[in-house]
């Protein structure tokens, strides 16, 4: 990949490109002002990593709409969105301490190198004193931790494996997006209220960290009610056409198949099974039935009608009617057209939580931010009352059980919520099993 193709700067609404006549801080700085690109001038750079290609281009490409409308609204243009229903009032709409927030972006690919080499070049070449973004836990985990060598605050974006808040947390991290774990805790008592406890579960999984954990998530919620797990089928990141994965489904006894895919690999593998006619499967006198763990707006739009019925979780819905789910979605809509996904909600309040955080410790110093943000509570971002957990730096949060809709009434309109989950539901402790290993380790300033 060519250096032109990992970075891009702008600055919304302004027409302005900060160029060479800006300060682009480097490590060196880190020896003369404390921490890894202190801002030295009027401006104060963003790096929002997103997968731009790659089988979660479309979770990327709505992130990204999300970090330029938070863009626009910490340099106080637009109608404010959240910065009117957020708890704290520490952001005045006039960048961050005063300095006006500009942005360069990176493509990860959906592939851990590919992010590294955009996120490292973000840091040495474009001065960026935050890292945020990402719809890959393999991603966010390696980025994750080249930010905690480099001394720069990572924020993650579109992350659901245990591991990122895990055995791979980082002091320099932090994730507002919700884990494997919850989407078990959330999951196994619906799916026992529907289908019963007495069924026989067969995993297809896309085979890295996310996959992993979140089968074993599931399984364990699923298994702890009564359901047989009678296989598990690790499957490539790359691959696009599911059909030699749905055959062996077809020839075991599973009455359920659960989909551990997210973007267009669910996508593909829905459809796959739905063509093979699982759906309309008799197996052990029940109704054979499909689960995706994680949904997105995004992922039922691309399988159409195939996500009728079918149960998931997720961390936001468009369609919540508190009033910073209003104020985003009526944000969003007007200068996009169309609702926000779970992503782009994830992406847009950390990059506003970044900011808030800044302003509280009155310094971009990582250690001081990461002080602001540990045990931080908010509430008006959308998913209630939240608390970012100093221990882990995991937001723990109420979690949303939806399923595809029989009857809807837009394109947008896919996905129905059948249970908002209290956060006390799917709280665990910091030593959880899911969550061994590893260390938070030290604050990095990168000086």
């Amino acid at each position: 990949m060519s250096k032109g193709n990992l970075t891009r700067r702008g600055v919304l609404k302004t027409g302005a490109v900060a160029g060479a006549g800006l300060a682009l801080p480097t490590y060196l700085s880190a020896q003369e002002s404390g921490f890894t690109n202190a801002p030295t001038g009027a401006t104060v750079t963003l790096g929002f990593n997103v997968p731009q290609s790659g089988p979660y281009a479309d979770e990327g490409a709505d992130e990204l709409r999300a970090y330029e409308l938070a863009v626009e609204h910490l340099n106080g243009e637009g109608d404010g969105g959240m910065l009117n229903t957020f708890s704290s009032k520490a952001l005045q709409g006039n960048g961050i301490l005063g300095k006006k927030v500009v942005y360069v972006t990176g493509d990860t690919q959906t592939k851990s190198d590919a992010a590294r080499a955009s996120a490292k070049s973000m840091i040495e070449k474009d001065g960026a004193v935050m890292i945020t973004g990402g719809s890959s836990s393999g991603v966010a985990v390696a980025v994750q931790a080249l930010c905690q060598e480099a001394g720069i605050i990572f924020m993650a974006g579109l992350t659901h494996s245990n591991d990122t808040t895990g055995k791979d947390k980082k002091a320099n991290g932090f994730r507002h997006f919700f884990n494997s774990y919850m989407s078990g805790a959330a999951l196994a008592p619906v799916l026992a209220a529907n289908y019963g406890t007495d069924r026989k579960a067969y995993h297809l999984t896309a085979d890295y960290n996310w996959g992993y954990t979140t089968e074993e998530a599931v399984r364990s919620s699923t298994e702890a009610m009564g359901w047989e797990t009678v296989g598990t089928v690790l499957t490539p990141l790359t691959q696009t056409d599911f059909s030699s994965y749905i055959t062996p489904v077809l020839q075991s006894d599973a009455d359920v198949l659960v989909l551990n895919h997210y973007g267009g690999n669910m996508v593909n593998s829905l459809t796959n099974a739905v063509q093979f006619g699982l759906r309309d499967r008799i197996v052990n006198g029940k109704q054979f039935e499909i689960v995706v763990p994680l949904y997105s707006r995004l992922m039922a739009k691309g399988a159409g009608a195939n996500v009728k019925g079918i149960f998931g979780s997720t961390n936001w819905h468009w369609s919540l009617q508190d009033e910073g789910s209003k104020a985003f979605v009526q944000s969003f809509g007007t200068k996009y057209g169309f609702p926000p996904s779970q992503a782009a909600h994830t992406c847009y309040v950390q990059a506003l939580l970044y900011a808030d955080a800044v302003e509280r410790a009155g310094s971009f110093a990582p250690c001081a931010v990461g002080e602001a943000l540990k045990d931080f509570e908010f509430d008006g971002m959308g998913n209630g009352p939240t608390l970012y957990r100093g221990e882990d730096h995991q937001c723990f949060k109420d979690v949303l059980v939806v399923k595809g809709k029989e009857n809807p009434t837009s394109e947008f309109d896919l996905l129905e919520i059948v249970e908002v989950t209290p956060v006390a539901q799917v709280t665990y402790e910091p030593d959880h099993p899911q969550f061994a290993g590893g260390s938070l380790g030290s604050c990095n300033n990168g000086a």
